[in-house]
């Protein structure tokens, strides 16, 4: 008969309760707030709208088709199409964000695939 050494670990945080709101105890740096989002707009009509491309395949070419659609169907509407610097899940600079910001009244931001 062979016998196999066994290993066991018992934390001794097994038997804490914890509230959800409470984080564990190895997370030093506060917990990030809930992000929020901005009111919806009542209507587009006489709005800037920024189209923003995040450089994943075929996203460019869907913004250039939707600005065209709000160019036939509501001509009220300024569009900016604009592609987002920097690698596809990375941003590299907030310039774009910033002008979006003191510009736009709102953002669509696409992929496709």
């Amino acid at each position: 008969m062979t016998t196999e050494p066994r290993i066991s670990v018992i934390s001794p945080e097994a038997g804490i309760q914890r509230s959800k709101s409470e984080p564990p105890p190895f997370i030093r740096e506060p917990m990030p707030s809930k992000p929020t989002f901005a009111e919806r707009l009542n209507t587009l009509e006489n709005k800037t709208l920024y189209m923003v491309d995040i450089g994943f395949g075929g996203g460019y070419n869907f913004m250039v088709q939707l600005e065209k659609w709000f160019n036939e169907n509501m001509p009220s509407v300024t569009t900016i199409v604009r592609r987002k610097p920097g690698q596809v899940f990375m941003d590299d600079q907030n310039e774009l964000w910033e002008e979006a910001k003191e510009k736009g009244n709102a953002v669509v931001l696409g992929v496709a695939g």
